[in-house]
């Protein structure tokens, strides 16, 4: 029987530590490669937009496709710019067994990856988390965080204050120590995990500005025009993704670099599939500077999906 789950159901049944197992196991698994997504202009010339499709499969367990539209102008109209929609099927009938609200599960995968490569890369003792970014993934990336280190300070900038404070004041109803900071700079040298997820073109973290031992997880930036970091950045940093296909086709905070002759691919130190199966031991030292770079893979999509609808399953009556 299809059953649908809600954001708040997806929400609910997706709680960070399992999930960040779940990630974990199925990139250890590796398996076949999967597509990167395909993109395809749907739009016309008054409201462009775009279909985004995200396929994965586990040969004889489970497969699955994320649709994604985006219409840009929508925001004019008070409407989402984004919407998706996860389809999930048996993968021994084909049958569909679960469509899944999109964005609230893409949040929890994307947030859980970031502290999946944390766990990995960020210091033991990391206590204190800058959130760059005060969009609708912020607080997600936050609660994931917080589930692989003992996080007791949040610092939270954006580039509208107002927006700032009010993802602080959410955070802090959820018991976590939030505070909204003005100055970025200031933020950066006393935080020892930054996660950045924005929609910027321009660089926000300046690799001057980096201390040693901390740890840049770069989240938003996800077309080659876009970037969070500037060049010296990625240079000073060793630097993780979570895959090599999709992070060489669109992650401008590496492709920038590379069309500049700053840095190249070879640089790259792992993935998350090398991070997970143990042949990439991550972090080396305390004083060193890890980026990790990711832009989404439909793996961590099926992997969650499949979580969510197995939970579901294992609970129905006989």
């Amino acid at each position: 029987m299809l059953r649908y789950f809600s954001a708040a159901e997806v929400n609910a049944g997706l709680d960070y530590p399992r999930l960040i197992d779940a990630l974990s196991e199925a990139f250890r698994r590796g398996g076949e490669a999967m597509p990167v997504r395909q993109t395809y202009n749907v739009g016309t010339i008054a409201n462009p937009g775009h279909l985004l499709t995200m396929p994965a499969w586990e040969r004889g367990k489970a497969l699955g496709v994320k649709l994604v539209s985006v219409f840009p102008e929508n925001g004019a109209s008070g409407l989402p710019t984004v919407s998706s929609l996860y389809m999930l099927f048996d993968g021994a009938t084909g049958r569909p067994s679960a469509m899944i609200d999109g964005e609230a599960l893409t949040n929890r995968r994307t947030a859980a990856a970031s502290a999946l490569a944390s766990r990995h890369l960020s210091r033991p003792d990391s206590r204190t988390l800058l959130l760059i970014g005060t969009g609708r993934l912020a607080p997600h990336l936050a609660a994931a965080h917080c589930a692989v280190r003992p996080i007791e300070r949040v610092l939270v900038w954006g580039r509208k204050a107002q927006r700032a404070q009010t993802l602080a004041g959410t955070l802090a109803r959820q018991g976590l120590e939030a505070t909204p900071v003005a100055s970025l700079l200031e933020a950066l040298s006393s935080a020892d995990i930054v996660s950045c997820a924005t929609t910027s073109r321009v660089p926000l973290i300046s690799g001057q500005h980096l201390r040693p031992g901390t740890h840049v997880d770069l989240v938003g930036a996800f077309t080659p025009e876009m970037r969070e970091t500037d060049d010296d950045a990625v240079c000073r940093c060793r630097v993780f993704v979570d895959t090599y296909a999709g992070a060489l086709k669109e992650a401008g905070d590496l492709l920038q670099p590379m069309a500049a002759g700053r840095w190249d691919a070879t640089k790259i130190c792992a993935d998350l599939h090398q991070l997970s199966s143990g042949a990439d031991p991550g972090r080396l030292s305390q004083h060193e500077t890890t980026l990790f770079k990711s832009v989404g893979t439909a793996i961590e999509d099926l992997a969650a999906a499949s979580l969510l609808a197995g939970d579901c399953s294992s609970e129905a009556p006989d």
